[in-house]
């Protein structure tokens, strides 16, 4: 079951089992999807999204997303969900651009960049998400799933103890 997965990484050419698409809420991370065999995430923005509204209830407003989900699909999508993206603009820079809206893109695009980037480090350095430790794709899975969501379970925790501190104070 375990297959090499050629990546885009400049330091990790290849990769050995799942490849897996993440959502983040909050910094709480949520696996929309995940397999054994090579796939583009890119095209997955539009079930990321649909994703995210069947958990919370609630519209997305804004995502903030890597490179390789800006094309030209998932800009349609977004502007006619009317949801603002840390997307790059594509063409000449516009005469007039909100500068409310530059920010926003600015600091979305932050956020991203720190808390997923850094979430999949955490995962991986602390909650074993980055070694293959199981010999069946079952296993590897539930492996998968058991360091995501022990990852998030000790955010919540971390969360909980610092509002009953604030209440203590």
């Amino acid at each position: 079951y375990l297959r090499p997965i050629v990546r885009g990484k400049e330091n990790k050419r290849v990769e050995f089992g799942a490849k897996v698409n993440n959502i983040q809420i909050d910094g709480i991370s949520f696996i929309e999807h995940h397999s054994f065999e090579a796939f583009n995430e890119g095209v997955r923005l539009k079930q990321c999204v649909e994703y995210q509204e069947s958990l919370t209830g609630v519209k997305v407003k804004r995502v903030g997303a890597d490179s390789i989900y800006a094309n030209n699909a998932n800009r349609t999508m977004c502007t006619e969900k009317g949801i603002t993206t840390c997307f790059v603009r594509k063409g000449p820079k516009p005469k007039e651009e909100s500068e409310c809206l530059r920010t926003a893109r600015k600091i979305i695009g932050n956020l991203r960049a720190t808390v997923m980037e850094g979430s999949f480090g955490n995962q991986k350095q602390h909650y074993a998400v980055g070694r293959i430790k199981a010999r069946n794709m079952f296993s590897e899975t539930l492996l998968l799933f058991f360091g995501i969501h022990t990852a998030n379970a000790a955010i919540l925790a971390a969360r909980q103890m610092a509002r009953d501190m604030k209440k203590v104070a």
